[in-house]
């Protein structure tokens, strides 16, 4: 399958961005009628075929559109602190968007030890991940939110905070029921504070564990993903 992510389709008629144009006809080697696939973000999987094989600028046509290809029967967003090592921060990124996620908030925590984030670089990283996961919809990625601004923010479903904490807390998979709407918040290598837990639990998040082992914030990340996602099936 040769897929391409096309975010602003609007017609039958679709020319290619230059990058996408040399991978398909220079790289790929592909010409006139041949069969590609495009996905624009929004849940719509296109088929569609060459009409003009130019490398700069390849011209395809739509021959069939499949809608909300892919739709989840909830929404999953987590809130998560970037690591310290940006490139376990973007592994995490790949593969929450490969497994399924909608939405990812990186945070600012009191322990975090990375404050900057460059967007454009996980932008085109979770691109790549729809593009090898086969997935219609891209996760939403937000800017950069400091702790208490998030923790305030209003969000219809289950909220629940991950912590290592020895807190009373409710395994995951025994808190959540299928199809429910649902944000977790994962914090930094250093955990969150006694202070952000509070705070938490004030605005109305569960705690919760993702099992017994005391996990990096980007295995965490993943696990509560995968989690979720299973719940689901």
């Amino acid at each position: 399958m040769q897929l391409f992510y096309t975010p602003d389709i609007k017609t039958n008629i679709y020319t290619l961005t230059e990058i996408e144009s040399k991978h398909c006809i220079r790289v790929l080697r592909l010409s006139t009628n041949d069969k590609i696939q495009l996905i624009d973000g929004k849940g719509n999987f296109y088929e569609a075929k060459i009409i003009d094989p130019n490398p700069k600028k390849c011209i395809v046509e739509i021959i069939e559109t499949k809608k909300d290809f892919g739709k989840r029967n909830h929404y999953l967003h987590i809130a998560i602190a970037p690591t310290k090592n940006i490139d376990r921060f973007e592994w995490f990124l790949e593969k929450a968007t490969e497994i399924g996620i909608d939405e990812i908030t990186p945070i600012i925590c009191k322990h975090s030890e990375r404050k900057m984030i460059k967007a454009e670089r996980l932008e085109k990283i979770i691109i790549s991940a729809i593009k090898q996961s086969i997935k219609a919809y891209k996760p939403k990625l937000n800017n950069l939110t400091n702790y208490s601004d998030f923790i305030r923010q209003n969000f219809n479903g289950v909220k629940y905070i991950a912590h290592c904490e020895e807190n009373k807390k409710t395994d995951l998979k025994n808190s959540y029921s299928k199809g429910q709407n649902v944000i977790i918040l994962i914090g930094p290598e250093g955990d969150f504070s006694p202070n952000e837990i509070n705070l938490a639990k004030q605005n109305n998040f569960q705690e919760i564990s993702l099992g017994e082992s005391r996990l990096r914030t980007e295995t965490a990340g993943v696990v509560a993903c995968h989690t979720i996602n299973l719940l689901n099936e």
